[in-house]
């Protein structure tokens, strides 16, 4: 196991009566690295964040975050960490600014207050009181709040939830930011695409077990899955899938004498093996 890892959990587990919310979970975060968690709805991706934000009581398993038990965590263990939640209604009252002021004070070395409104992008907002604000300025606010004290661990769940396109890129440029300051990140997200561009490593789980731990790139076997090779030939659409693309493209070229008409290649995306993994744990949890 590694010795700079900064979290560490061993058949970690949570029941509610007969429920398994998280059921046996082995979870390595590597220091810097940024980690995705998916699943679906009630998959037991927020019991697991929550435990390890310190939150929620675990029923078994070991857990270490930042080379703390979370559930004995102290007040300046609190301060290392920053956390955006799935919801907050709180702060209505006060402005962007004040709201960043406040939970400032909080922390021994805060972000400057004006540094974090752009970086949020919320400079033209900070007067404003937070029940003026739109549902996706209320979300860059709580990413503010998650960021104001410098964490080293960042806990972010769903947090580009009612971000139009353009702002979710925008935030993911700010993660890339916090990643080279050194800021390790756990990412809870229902986009795909997020995790595939910020996330290191992901992780599937479903009925409360990891179904899955690898680099985007590799989940379930997707670097190695068939590709499939698709052309026209003779005006009608042609495909096939195959292990050795580049092989089958060289007999196309050979067999065209060049160009081969409509050619495409592709190999599965992040969401093809996303939801076979959650299929396939879904058929073997069922009698």
């Amino acid at each position: 196991m590694s010795t700079d890892a900064v979290i560490r959990v061993s058949g970690l587990a949570k029941t509610y009566g007969d429920l398994h919310a998280v059921d046996g979970i082995d979870l390595i975060v590597e220091r810097g690295q940024c980690v995705a968690l998916l699943g679906p709805n009630g998959a037991g991706k927020t019991t697991t964040t929550e435990i390890l934000e310190g939150y929620r009581q675990r029923d078994a398993g070991d857990v270490h975050v930042l080379g703390v038990d979370p559930a004995r965590a102290d007040r300046h263990w609190r301060t290392r960490i920053g956390i955006v939640l799935q919801q907050v209604s709180d702060l209505s009252d006060l402005t962007v600014r004040e709201s960043l002021s406040h939970f400032a004070g909080y922390y021994p070395n805060p972000r400057p207050v004006d540094e974090v409104l752009e970086q949020v992008g919320l400079a033209a907002k900070a007067d404003s009181r937070g029940r003026t604000l739109s549902g996706g300025q209320r979300r860059r606010l709580d990413v503010g709040l998650g960021i104001i004290g410098r964490p080293e661990l960042l806990f972010l769940d769903e947090p580009t939830t009612g971000f139009d396109p353009e702002a979710r890129r925008e935030f993911w440029s700010l993660i890339r930011a916090l990643r080279a300051e050194g800021a390790t990140i756990l990412l809870t997200t229902h986009y795909l695409e997020e995790a595939e561009a910020l996330a290191d490593m992901v992780g599937v789980i479903n009925r409360g077990r990891m179904v899955a731990f690898d680099p985007p790139h590799e989940l379930g076997g997707r670097h190695t899955g068939q590709a499939r090779v698709t052309w026209t030939e003779g005006d009608e659409p042609r495909s096939e899938e195959t292990g050795s693309p580049t092989s089958l493209i060289a007999e196309l070229s050979a067999r065209f004498g060049g160009e081969v008409p409509n050619l495409a290649v592709a190999r599965p995306t992040l969401e093809d093996m996303y939801l076979e993994l959650v299929d396939h744990a879904g058929q073997e949890g069922r009698p």
